[in-house]
Order: C-alpha cells, then sequence, then structure tokens
C-alpha cells in the first residue's frame, strides 16, 4: 500500500481549501465560540506525552467549562479512573486539542492551545458540583479555534434516535472487562460501575 510521506504529496491528493475555510481560522473566543461552549455538555481533549497521543472525554452540565476571558478556558477535572492519561501528557507537554460539541447540533467547535494543570482553591471552588470541588483543573490559552462543519456528524447520524443500537445490542463494560483481564467478575464489575455511575459521579 502506497503511503504519503511528504507534505507536497499530502497536498497534490486533495484539492485547495475554500477561501471560507482559509479565513475561519480564529486566535481568540468569539461571541458565536462562547456561547457554544456555553451550550456544550462534551467535549474531548486530545494530547500528547512520552507514550504517544491519547484522547480523553469530558462531560458535565452545559457550560461545565469555564470562558476566562477571549483567550483562555478552564475545564474542571471530575472523578475518573485516576489513571491520569490526559493530565500527566500535559505536565510533559502543554499542546492540547479540544472539540466541543452540543446535542443537536451538527457543527462542532475546536479549540487548540496550550494547557497547565492549575489546583488553586479560588479557581476551583466556583466549579463545584454538589459540593465536590474538583481536584483539578486545565486552564488552556487559546492559540486557534474556529467551527468545524457538520458532514461528518451527519453522516454518522449521530444525533438521529433511530441510528442508537438497542440496550443490550453491546456487551456491558463489566462484561468487556472480565474477558480481557483474568480474575474480573462481570456481575461484580457491571454493580460496582453502576454505584459509580449513580453515586459517585462528582
Amino acid at each position: 500500500m502506497t503511503a504519503i510521506d511528504t507534505a507536497d504529496a499530502l497536498r497534490a491528493t486533495y484539492d485547495a481549501p475554500g477561501e471560507a475555510a482559509r479565513k475561519k481560522l480564529m486566535s481568540k473566543l468569539d461571541k458565536h465560540a462562547r456561547a457554544f461552549i456555553a451550550l456544550s455538555p462534551f467535549l474531548v481533549i486530545a494530547s500528547r506525552g512520552s507514550a504517544g497521543a491519547d484522547c480523553s472525554p469530558r462531560g458535565d452540565a452545559p457550560g461545565f467549562v469555564q470562558v476566562i476571558d477571549d483567550h483562555t478556558l478552564l475545564i474542571p477535572d471530575r472523578r475518573g479512573n485516576n489513571l491520569l492519561d490526559t493530565l500527566g501528557n500535559v505536565v510533559e507537554d502543554p499542546e492540547v486539542g479540544l472539540l466541543f460539541m452540543v446535542p443537536g447540533v451538527s457543527e462542532t467547535l475546536r479549540a487548540n492551545g496550550t494547557a497547565r494543570i492549575v489546583t488553586d482553591p479560588a479557581a476551583l471552588e466556583p466549579l463545584a458540583v454538589r459540593g465536590q470541588v474538583p481536584a483539578s483543573g486545565m486552564e488552556v490559552t487559546i492559540r486557534q479555534v474556529y467551527f468545524h462543519c457538520g458532514r461528518s456528524l451527519i453522516r454518522a447520524k449521530l444525533w438521529d434516535p433511530d441510528s442508537r443500537i438497542e440496550k443490550g445490542g453491546f456487551p456491558s463494560l463489566g462484561r468487556i472487562i472480565a474477558d480481557q483481564v483474568a480474575g474480573i467478575d462481570a456481575e461484580a464489575a457491571d454493580k460496582r460501575l453502576e454505584e459509580a455511575y449513580t453515586t459517585r459521579l462528582y
């Protein structure tokens, strides 16, 4: 299989980008980007470290990501698996990419910049939920931000209720972990996950 290994060869494989695509790249958050982030309950963070690249989801009530100013965001770190993949990567390499999504909207918002992990109580306490202050937050300084067209989500039918698989159409996470890790009981793992999902989200 032939592989492309130069920027020139890659560009020659595609048409030139349109004027709007080239000019839509912004260096700060405008009113539309701010409004989208305020509506967004979900984003994906891309990062990289010595072990390679990583991509991790973040989700909470719409607007959980705080817009500090035109160039700065603060993302609270809620309870997770404590592997610290993304946070560890940021400590090694501050470059991150963010992809914000809003249910029902086909377009997404992309933001690229540099991040640092902060633990200042004054910054984190306003982000508390159910009395639980996040252990840390990711402060991102935006270098580039722009809206991405909706063709990918439209092709995926992501927001189409008819495209959802039926409950039970895919194994439970407890079952998957039991198949992958020796000595894990699937039913017990699912019970622990259900408890985490219902009583330990924060």
